[in-house]
């Protein structure tokens, strides 16, 4: 008890109340970290004299980042959020823009700051004119988004005593990627504090972030454990096609864990994901998972079912590509693109949804059971789209995470999966002992 009370007793004195500047945050008493709340000074474009310390920005547009009790983001609950410029006056803007706050803080402790860690798209911090980081590269004529972890950066040490004041400066960047009705900009305020403090925080983000898409990593290696199951059904009977289902497997395994990549590590970036996902994985995962239906509930392999999904794969693959908006700068080329693409996704349900019928009116009652459940499942993380413009939730936060639909059903799916693996191993088992028996009574 006594070390709880020392504890609180030093976030108390963390930051004694000292005037400030008008134009200066106030930093609250009482707290080892403050959200910087604001009020910001914020500009769209781009000009590096404004990461000067000493730059007039009083013209600027001012932001407050202050948000609603209990806001969180829309994916993994990290808490604090707010709206981006899109909803504040710059609606279809994508781009550059920066945001300026000059802070003082009294303190005898080392300072730093936890960076903002929802930001569309990307960002690089200046502290009194000088960078100190950022997960982003401006180095192109096109900045590389990666994504926004939770950071730490070492603020500069006081050179005299009594309060310390810091212009801190964003320099942003949206990727038309990220376009929407909310986005653009810091979502979550920063913080600054001690550096124990603030690596208490950090700490505490990066435990939400992992939370988050912990089932994005433990759903693609239960998956490739499932394609290995069906692997030595291939082995113990050949005669049943299952190599689709293996390819679909392993093909949803590569599509899921590329979320992990993205957001937990600083290897895959916003242009690669998107490559990878949005173009090459849905077009074959969705192909892949038709035909791995059809063969898994032994319907005739017929040549037009063949050239239909075929056909659906290659127009998904070449319009996803053309509505790019680092490939194709026209608006209406991209638009055209988009409902085409939408539009063969809703060709591509029904072909799914026809094969799952077809399978259900020739199976037995407990395989069509089953079979038409796993693959209805698995059809909800494939098809979430179009099943958020029917107004079916896409997300649930439990105990503040975010947890998606489509994770919810990938999960029981394998569950139901596994066992209908574990029933075809038994009846192929049943039937090579019933066949043996016949033999050796023959001989």
């Amino acid at each position: 008890m006594r070390a709880a009370f020392l504890f609180a007793l030093s976030l108390l004195l963390s930051f004694p109340a000292r005037a400030t500047p008008p134009d200066a945050a106030v930093v609250a008493p009482g707290h080892a970290t403050v959200p910087l709340t604001g009020p910001w000074r914020f500009h769209t474009g781009d000009d590096p004299q404004w990461s000067a310390s000493g730059f007039d920005d009083s013209a600027w547009e001012i932001v407050d980042l202050t948000s609603a009790p209990g806001a969180h983001d829309g994916d993994v609950g990290l808490p604090g959020y707010v709206t981006g410029w899109s909803k504040r006056g710059h609606a279809g803007y994508s781009g550059y823009a920066w945001y300026r706050l000059r802070v003082t803080v009294d303190s005898d402790e080392p300072l730093a700051l936890a960076g903002p860690t929802l930001v569309d798209s990307t960002y690089e911090l200046y502290v009194d004119g000088k960078r100190v980081g950022g997960p982003g590269d401006f180095s192109g004529a096109t900045p590389a988004v990666f994504s926004v972890r939770p950071a730490v950066y070492a603020l500069p040490p006081r050179t005299a005593a009594g309060p310390v004041t810091y212009q801190l400066a964003f320099r942003v960047w949206m990727d038309p990627l990220d376009a929407s009705e909310e986005s653009g900009g810091l979502h979550v305020a920063p913080a600054i504090g001690t550096v124990e403090g603030v690596h208490q925080l950090y700490q505490v983000q990066w435990l939400q972030t992992f939370k988050g898409y912990v089932v994005d990593a433990i759903e693609p290696f239960a998956f490739c454990l499932l394609a290995l199951m069906v692997v030595a059904l291939i082995a113990c009977r050949s005669d049943d096609p299952y190599r689709w289902l293996v390819t679909a497997l392993v093909l949803l395994a590569l599509m899921r864990v590329q979320q992990v990549m993205f957001y937990w590590t600083p290897f895959l970036s916003l242009r690669w994901y998107d490559v990878l996902v949005t173009v090459i994985c849905r077009p074959l995962v969705l192909a892949s998972w038709t035909l791995a239906w059809r063969d898994w509930f032994r319907l005739e392999r017929k040549l037009a079912f063949n050239y239909v999904v075929v056909g659906l794969t290659v127009a998904y693959l070449l319009l996803a590509l053309l509505g790019r908006p680092w490939l194709i700068a026209s608006p209406g080329v991209r638009t055209a693109a988009d409902l085409g693409v939408t539009g063969v996704r809703w060709l591509f349900a029904a072909v799914y949804l026809w094969t799952i019928g077809a399978g259900v009116a020739r199976a037995s009652l407990p395989a069509r059971l089953l079979g038409a459940l796993s693959a209805l499942l698995v059809g909800i993380g494939l098809f979430a789209t179009e099943l958020n413009t029917l107004g079916i939730p896409g997300i649930w936060f439990p105990y503040g995470t975010g947890v998606a639909r489509g994770q919810y059903a990938y999960a029981a799916f394998v569950v139901v999966l596994f066992v209908l693996i574990l029933l075809r191993a038994v009846g192929y088992a049943r039937r090579a002992e019933s066949r043996d028996r016949r033999m050796r009574n023959e001989v």
